[in-house]
């Protein structure tokens, strides 16, 4: 299924369960999958068209009445657009809105530019009390909805809309704040978030043929930050890359630096996009522009051992 039709789904057995769940979309519903929602909860389920500011300050006033919005929007416009009112109008005023950006950095391919969020996660990594989550595959989104409706305060969730290789199986027992090590190795750690897990992978394989051991880990929540994983790692590899389809400015790169900066610096390498904004294409295609591919998580992993050994 795609990733869209999974969050929905999720979300529909929420809004039938508990009448705290509420949906309010940005004339974006048909496409980000929950338009069929405003006919079986027509009460619980908005579309306030192209005003993303009010779509944020409706759901922050509803959530001061008790109930759980879920307001969701392409991704640009689900956190830069609306940059003051998540963090007055949400966080500020501590209220359990879950926020939903669809297509991510380089997955608005044909959009172009304009609708690529290059630099979502350091907006909401900026903003106190908010969760910054990214899903790997429709098993873990699936498994992760209870846990943010749960959670109380807000959640920003990254998503991308379309089908995405599955990476975890069903028993997979997931925590919204733990990492996952998905490949133990000893010479290098590959840290990678969204898309970009699956790339590691292949980058792992290719290390292994030459010889190298990488860890692997998937970072699916970057705020909090699970800095225990992290370090483990990094203490025993002695250097680390990090993988993300973000600027690597603000994002899982700059999370990682500040954590092994602290307490216990090693040699870091990145792969992500190098703080430039994004352009219209297919997501191949904009993987190998943008050098998000495991062959450049390969050469990246090798120029950290480098150092590590230099």
């Amino acid at each position: 299924m795609e990733m869209r039709a999974i969050f929905a789904a999720e979300l529909d057995q929420m809004m039938e369960k508990d009448e705290r769940v509420v949906v309010i979309d940005a004339d974006l519903s048909k496409a980000n999958g929950t338009l069929f929602l405003r006919g079986k909860y027509p009460e619980r389920a908005f579309d306030v068209g192209v005003a993303e500011q009010n779509m944020a300050s409706i759901a922050a006033g509803l959530a001061s009445y008790g109930f759980v919005p879920f307001i969701t929007s392409f991704c640009p416009f689900a956190t830069r657009r609306i940059c003051d009112q998540l963090a007055v109008s949400i966080a500020y005023a501590r209220q359990n809105v879950k926020i939903v950006g669809s297509d991510p950095g380089i997955s608005a391919e044909l959009n172009g530019g304009t609708h690529m969020g290059m630099e979502d996660i350091a907006i909401m990594r900026s903003i106190p009390s908010m969760v910054v989550f990214e899903p790997v595959d429709g098993i873990q989104l699936k498994k992760a909805m209870p846990q943010i409706l749960k959670h109380e305060g807000p959640v920003y969730l990254r998503l991308f809309r379309k089908k995405r290789p599955q990476i975890f199986n069903e028993d997979y027992e997931f925590d919204l704040f733990k990492a996952d090590v998905l490949k133990e190795g000893r010479d290098v750690s590959i840290i990678a978030s969204g898309i970009m897990v699956e790339e590691a992978l292949k980058a792992h394989a290719e290390l292994k043929s030459q010889g190298i051991e990488a860890e692997v880990i998937n970072v699916h929540t970057l705020k909090p930050l699970d800095s225990e994983v992290i370090l483990k790692s990094v203490q025993k590899t002695g250097c680390a890359v990090t993988a993300e389809n973000h600027n690597i400015i603000g994002g899982l790169r700059s999370a990682v630096a500040e954590t092994i900066s602290e307490y216990f610096p090693v040699p870091l390498k990145s792969v992500g996009v190098q703080d430039v904004f994004g352009e219209v294409g297919r997501l191949e295609e904009l993987k190998d522009i943008f050098g998000l591919t495991a062959e450049t998580i390969a050469v990246q992993a090798r120029k950290a051992i480098a150092a590590k050994n230099s």
